[in-house]
């Protein structure tokens, strides 16, 4: 696998030693989005088309703002033109349908899509989201993507023999769109796949997906796989056989009790580690974000090491958001510079050919 973090390094890094940090994706929505959502879509209201995509644009640009000035080295824009990841995308895919709302858990819904035909790729998903944040972003740009396993598990699928067909189908589209993503300029593209964590027992069907998202795709390009909860010890090391260069896992939650799992055999790409938990509405002291850092330093030598909160950070308050991410960059420019004075023990090893 090749270096593809170093080209994510500011100039003016401050450290020897560069320590990743950035978020996972989602972020919490102005609150005047959601005013501008309601008379967009109220027929007595005249709010067009163009009144909404001035809207998202603005969200857009202060989110992605409010992440520079959290001091994050790469950014998002919060995913502030989406609703929900699955749903998002099902909306742009040929062969997929809406009937309704189904309840997923307490209060919450979930408009579940249905496969009614075989899926094709119908118009771009992500380009002129990734165009505008890079047009109005001061640094590197990431762009999150629901992955193919998981747009097939959280769908009913009604027109394929079986789900790993769907998601092959599905990843050969998620393939294309990436190339136009390349072609515009991404170069740091993750792969969201929260369903694998649910049945870890597929992770050989979500191998064969990333083979061909990512058959083609340039060497300098950053691949990464998001996935959050679930029993790690049930796809690990499975996972490493995958073509991605990072995987971003979310432990912060977990208290890092799963944190072995990783230890051995080594962990042979980067880690993008969960130092925030995302599911906690209080903000962790840059003492504590520095100790969780620490943390991955038992896994990987620091130049395998990005740091980003457990998963998306919709659900908290906007204030707490922002305040995580201020001292996760903090705390992560606090260990680079004891890495520099060699203050930190670095039990991770890299990984020898002997290891793969």
């Amino acid at each position: 696998m090749s270096d593809t973090k170093a080209q994510f390094r500011p100039e003016n890094h401050p450290n020897d030693h560069f320590i990743m940090t950035t978020v996972v994706g989602s972020y919490p929505k102005p609150k005047w989005l959601n005013r501008a959502k309601a008379l967009y879509e109220d027929d007595d209201v005249d709010f067009d088309d163009g009144d909404w995509q001035e809207a998202k644009d603005d969200a857009a640009r202060v989110i992605t703002d409010e992440h520079q000035r959290a001091g994050l080295d790469v950014v998002v824009d919060g995913e502030m033109r989406r609703n929900e990841m699955v749903e998002y995308f099902a909306h742009r895919i040929d062969g997929y349908e809406f009937n309704g709302p189904v309840k997923v858990w307490g209060h919450n819904y979930f408009d579940k899509p249905s496969v009614v035909d075989d899926v094709a790729y119908d118009e771009r998903w992500l380009v002129e989201e990734y165009e505008f944040t890079a047009s109005v972003a001061d640094r590197p740009v990431k762009v999150p993507i629901t992955g193919p396993y998981t747009l097939a598990s959280w769908s009913f699928n009604e027109a394929y023999d079986d789900d790993a067909s769907l998601a092959y189908d599905l990843a050969d589209l998620v393939n294309q769109e990436i190339e136009k993503l390349v072609d515009a300029g991404a170069r740091y593209i993750q792969i969201d796949e929260p369903a694998l964590a649910t049945t870890p027992d597929d992770h050989a069907i979500v191998g064969e997906a990333i083979e061909r998202i990512v058959a083609d795709v340039p060497d300098d390009v950053r691949i990464g796989l998001h996935v959050c909860y679930g029993d790690y010890s049930r796809i690990y090391p499975e996972i490493l056989e995958f073509p991605v260069d990072e995987f971003d896992l979310e432990l912060a939650n977990g208290d890092y009790e799963q944190l072995d799992v990783f230890e051995d055999p080594a962990f042979t790409a980067d880690l993008a580690l969960g130092v925030t938990d995302a599911h906690v509405a209080e903000v962790e002291s840059v003492e504590q974000i520095e100790r969780n850092i620490e943390k991955g330093l038992e896994v990987v030598p620091p130049d395998q090491l990005v740091v980003s909160p457990d998963c998306g950070v919709k659900l908290l308050p906007r204030d707490v958001a922002y305040g995580k991410l201020e001292n996760m960059v903090t705390a992560a420019r606090n260990v680079e510079a004891k890495l520099d004075d060699g203050d930190v023990d670095v039990r991770g090893r890299t990984a020898s050919p002997a290891d793969d």
